[in-house]
């Protein structure tokens, strides 16, 4: 197996070395280096008791961790990452957090927002690898600014970039960041082959990385973020590159591992419908600034208005239901009405009939995570927040 190397100024799990750069590094002490791989360390555990260890069929069972306050004096994992008027500043012109102050549930958590929003800055700094200008943040109980080590070892994470050597397979690999987590040899090797198996690499696991598809590659990346026994994951776009079934198949994974394994997962992305497929909760930034953090249900709640399709005639219709005094406006395929009783559906019901539309569909709207982003750049237009109960 060649030697790997990860370099702590790059973001976790950083860009992979060798040749001269991991020689001049082998004379450090394994403390130092553990301290300078930014990588996704746990827990030991005692062999044969790792959260994917295999059942009697073979396959990857689930053992659950205690939730509850442990001896190293973490409070209530209920909530497990707390911000308070977090800022970070890199000149007076550029803000990427802005008095932040969110708390995160335990559970599968979206963090959305467009590129730019503040995203990565605010993993960075949940890891201990970025100090924020003011304000702080804690991840587990733990303080991001004194406690990075610690949070480390507790957090699998999952980056964005590739991270892989295109010569390394991805048992040498997973491997290889089990034992940064100070596993020894053997464990280390047996639980990366449990990792690969959950994530459906493990007939693929001695190809090198080079031969992988981006999905078997994105794959490998979770895998690492697991083998630590980590109590939480920071996942950074995980389906960026996927096509849409490659998509769904790493939503799926992903709301496996927080229903089965009890680990709490937060999924940083741009892609909004996907977030609702796998969260129970949704924090939303813009800008560096928080939007909303709510739950999924309480983000996608049925609101007050009724969306109408017809099969054509859209523009009479609006017309139409304007001049009989209801609240109408156009949105793509659709007209909006917003609910102003019972009354509203017969009225809308004999506007389409006097004009002899041929009705598609008529439905109570639900509210889309999309929509808290388009409010702020068209706060004219109706979303159906306006009114909803």
């Amino acid at each position: 197996m060649p030697s790997l190397s990860l370099r702590s100024d790059d973001f976790w799990p950083g860009r992979v070395h060798s040749g001269e750069h991991i020689r001049a590094r082998r004379g450090r002490s394994r403390a130092a280096r553990r301290t300078a791989i930014i990588a996704s360390t746990g827990t030991r555990w005692p062999l044969g008791a790792s959260p994917l260890a295999k059942g009697a069929e073979g396959n990857v069972t689930a053992h659950a961790p205690v939730l509850g306050a442990d001896p190293a004096g973490e409070p209530d994992a209920g909530i497990v990452i707390e911000t308070a008027a977090l800022t970070k500043r890199y000149s007076a012109q550029v803000i990427a957090l802005d008095e932040l102050t969110v708390s995160v549930a335990a559970g599968i958590t979206g963090l959305v927002g467009a590129n730019g929003a503040g995203k990565s800055t605010l993993i960075k700094i949940l890891l201990g690898l970025l100090a924020p200008t003011k304000g702080k943040a804690s991840v587990l109980g733990h303080d991001c600014g004194q406690d990075g080590e610690k949070i480390r070892s507790l957090t699998g994470y999952m980056p964005e970039h590739d991270c892989l050597l295109p010569d390394v397979t991805a048992t040498e690999f997973v491997t290889h960041m089990g034992r940064m987590s100070g596993l020894p040899p053997t464990a280390a090797k047996e639980r990366a082959a449990e990792a690969l198996r959950h994530v459906g690499l493990y007939e693929e696991r001695y190809r090198p990385a080079g031969t992988y598809s981006t999905g078997m590659k994105q794959r490998v990346k979770l895998a690492q973020a697991l083998v630590g026994d980590p109590r939480l994951l920071l996942l950074d776009e995980p389906t960026i590159g996927l096509d849409p079934a490659g998509r769904v198949a790493m939503l799926d994974l992903i709301s496996r591992i927080g229903a089965n394994f009890g680990i709490s997962i937060v999924v940083a992305s741009h892609l909004l419908g996907e977030l609702e497929q796998v969260c129970d909760h949704i924090v939303a930034i813009d800008s560096g600034r928080l939007l909303r953090a709510d739950t999924v249900t309480s983000f996608t709640r049925a609101i007050q208005v009724l969306a109408i399709e017809v099969e054509e005639g859209a523009g009479p219709l609006l017309g139409e239901l304007r001049k009989r005094g209801l609240d109408a406006q156009p949105q793509e395929r659709a007209v909006l009405v917003r609910l102003a009783g019972e009354d509203t559906y017969d009225m809308v019901r004999d506007a389409i009939a006097d004009l002899g539309l041929p009705l598609n569909r008529m439905e109570q709207r639900r509210h889309r995570i999309e929509e808290l982003f388009r409010d702020q750049a068209e706060p004219g237009e109706m979303t159906g927040a306006a009114g909803a109960s």
